[in-house]
């Protein structure tokens, strides 16, 4: 009984002890020294979802909205954007050229997921603002693989590969 008398105090201050918060748990590691990769939000993944949904429908004034007027967009046969306009010119120009080579244009998204790097010792990188998302599509001529950074809800910087593996439905 004696031990039920100081167990039973110990018990109810334990129980109204909040635990401490985890904070973020790295994934990985950056290009920078001191930077780490965290999983990022579905936020950034419904703005990347936004973006492919206009892309897809060629509604280039959404694009253009959801496009920061300057970055660096990088298309997979090295041609370099550095605006929204000449982003969307880009994309019509492929839409036209598949038209005109009787191809099919479109694509299947098959994953995107959100990450961010933090922690670099040299806090001016770049690319710590906002947060990146990585997809991948299937098209007909191939398979994309591409990063999206986006910040503040803006495409800033954008990357794409492509590899002529058509993954199997």
């Amino acid at each position: 009984m004696k031990h039920l008398f100081f167990i039973l105090p110990a018990l109810i201050i334990a129980s109204c002890v909040q635990p401490e918060s985890k904070s973020a748990q790295t994934n990985g590691f950056g290009p920078y020294e001191g930077q780490s990769v965290y999983l990022g939000d579905q936020e950034t993944v419904d703005a990347f979802k936004k973006l492919d949904k206009a892309w897809a429908a060629r509604d280039y004034n959404a694009m253009k909205e959801m496009i920061a007027d300057e970055g660096m967009f990088v298309f997979e046969d090295g041609f370099t954007a550095n605006s929204a306009q000449q982003f969307v010119d880009k994309v019509e120009s492929e839409y036209q050229e598949n038209l005109d080579n009787q191809q099919e244009w479109g694509w299947k998204t098959n994953y995107a997921f959100s990450v961010y790097p933090k922690g670099a010792l040299d806090s001016s990188v770049t690319n710590q603002q906002g947060q990146w998302v990585n997809a991948q599509f299937t098209g007909t001529d191939g398979t994309y693989i591409e990063w999206y950074q986006i910040v503040n809800g803006k495409l800033t910087m954008w990357y794409q590969t492509k590899g002529d593996f058509v993954l199997p439905e």
